[in-house]
């Protein structure tokens, strides 16, 4: 069977894709939906202009489709994406978004082929935990919770950094993993990447309350 992966560049669609191969899944392409809004309910949106040279890391064809962003009109571009190839199942990086996986759940019944969402219900902890074990090395490229300011921007996800993460589910009940939005990622190296980055260039923006970090450029390592 062949798969097409979802893929954003952040920890969780890059997970979902390392597991599948690692369940021996052919994955032959990657689908990056890139909004043109920022607050897209499907997608994830920051950092996505390096998306194509993480997938050259990975020698795999990328599928880049860009969207308007609007609600529900925005699945009509995961459609267009696959029906522009013939794969039998889609990986999808969904941890506990319902909304996420009954949309594509349904688009993928429509087209006859099946959903792997390995993440799906897996413990916050347990997740993050699996990440730093299997090698991942991820920053945080977006922040919008209580606890996550502006230090938080560009910072390594590693052990310190689940620790304080864990601190703050405990005093603000934050999802460790981010799975409600409280942060975004995005992955330097992993171990199905043929070689790793190193950011050159980032900006941090900081509105009092939430912020992004942008990367300009990275590089290969």
């Amino acid at each position: 069977m062949s798969y097409a992966a979802l893929y954003s560049g952040g920890k969780d669609s890059n997970l979902a894709l390392w597991m599948a191969q690692e369940e021996g899944k052919k994955v032959e392409y990657l689908i990056t939906i890139y909004p043109k809004r920022d607050d897209s309910y499907m997608f994830h949106k920051p950092n996505l202009d390096h998306v194509p040279m993480l997938a050259e890391s990975m020698n795999i064809p990328l599928i880049m489709e860009e969207s308007t962003g609007v609600k529900e009109e925005e699945l009509n571009d995961l459609e267009n994406a696959l029906d522009s190839i013939e794969v039998d199942g889609v990986i999808t990086g969904a941890v506990a978004s319902s909304y996420q996986r009954d949309r594509i759940e349904r688009i993928a019944l429509d087209r006859g082929i099946e959903v792997y969402s390995p993440l799906w219900g897996m413990d916050q902890v347990e997740l993050m935990e699996t990440l730093l074990k299997d090698g991942f090395e991820c920053i945080i490229v977006g922040v919008a919770a209580l606890g996550l300011d502006e230090g938080w921007l560009g910072r390594n996800i590693d052990q310190g950094c689940l620790d304080d993460l864990k601190a703050l589910y405990d005093r603000y009940g934050i999802n460790v993993a981010g799975e409600g939005g409280e942060y975004e990622s995005f992955v330097l190296d992993a171990p199905n990447y043929e070689w790793g980055f190193q950011v050159e260039k980032g900006c941090k923006k900081w509105d009092g309350h939430r912020g992004t970090y942008d990367i300009k450029s990275i590089k290969r390592c």
